[in-house]
């Protein structure tokens, strides 16, 4: 059974940095290209980050030149570090199995002083 757990959101100041972690499992990790998303009150989900299985990466704009996507297949696990963080920021963040229908179960990140 796949499954993907997603950890490492919490509360932080605006200016801050966090680091999400989405660990697989039941999977051919290092075949599949990964995404991250996030769910706003009130919005759509929207992708945040993917990264292929080659490594390459691409960027929502608003994210661009502060958020970093990266994988490490030795562990099935791919990464988010969040810096400059802004309260717009805020949201559950969701890690994804591109052109699957696996979901990680959330990890809330809320930036507030």
């Amino acid at each position: 059974q796949v499954q993907l757990v997603e950890s490492g959101g919490g509360l932080v100041q605006p200016g801050g940095s966090l680091r999400l972690s989405c660990a697989a499992s039941g999977m051919m990790f290092r075949i599949y290209n990964m995404g991250w998303y996030r769910q706003a009150p009130g919005k759509q989900r929207e992708l945040v980050a993917v990264i292929d299985s080659g490594g390459s990466t691409n960027y929502v704009d608003s994210v661009k030149g502060r958020f970093i996507i990266s994988r490490d297949n030795a562990k099935n696990t791919v990464y988010l570090q969040m810096n400059s963080l802004k309260p717009e920021d805020t949201a559950v963040y969701y890690c994804h199995i591109q052109g699957t229908s696996t979901w990680g179960q959330g990890t809330q990140v809320t930036v507030s002083s």
